[in-house]
């Protein structure tokens, strides 16, 4: 089992095959429109419009499960990052990404990935903030938060988990190697 058995649905409910984006490097991110991490729209759209051309696909599953920062439909949700962000990359329907009624995709990347803490300059207050809500959630794989990502190789395995304190500059890097 690899990414590209999985099916997501459009922000218009119409169904795709992730099966449509092989051979692609992918990211997937679970994101808000009211986050502190909501500005890394910019380094996503900048990563996106360098290596689309390399195969670079990312893939946006908006999520309104941590803090509620992801409220308003689809198209509220589009409207506001296409303007105030300039986002071209596929945006998808609002998931639940933790829970049970996450969807298969998440439950996959939840599953066959870890929790490896949280680094960078956020990450001592993410800490603070979680240990609060999940006083385990140190020794379990679900999404923590807002702006967590996962690179995806061009044969649908998962490469990487980057939580959303991680530098979008490790990221970057972490891509182009792999592109």
């Amino acid at each position: 089992m690899n990414i590209y058995d999985f099916t997501v649905q459009r922000r218009d409910g119409a169904e795709v095959k992730l099966a449509d984006y092989r051979g692609k490097v992918l990211l997937i991110v679970n994101t808000a429109t009211g986050c502190g991490f909501t500005p890394q729209y910019n380094d996503l759209q900048k990563l996106y419009e360098e290596h689309q051309k390399d195969g670079l696909e990312i893939l946006d599953f908006p999520c309104n499960q941590f803090g509620e920062q992801a409220p308003g439909s689809n198209e509220e949700i589009h409207s506001f990052c296409a303007m105030r962000y300039k986002i071209t990359f596929p945006q998808f329907a609002k998931v639940d990404v933790n829970g049970e009624n996450a969807i298969p995709l998440y439950q996959y990347l939840v599953a066959n990935t870890k929790f490896e803490g949280f680094k960078g300059v956020g990450g001592f207050v993410m800490s603070q903030v979680l240990k609060h809500k999940d006083k385990d959630f140190k020794n379990n794989s679900k999404i923590k938060w807002n702006f967590t990502k996962f690179l995806i190789s061009r044969d649908g395995e998962i490469i990487a988990r980057f939580e959303p304190t991680v530098s979008m500059k490790d990221v970057r890097k972490k891509i182009e190697s792999v592109l």
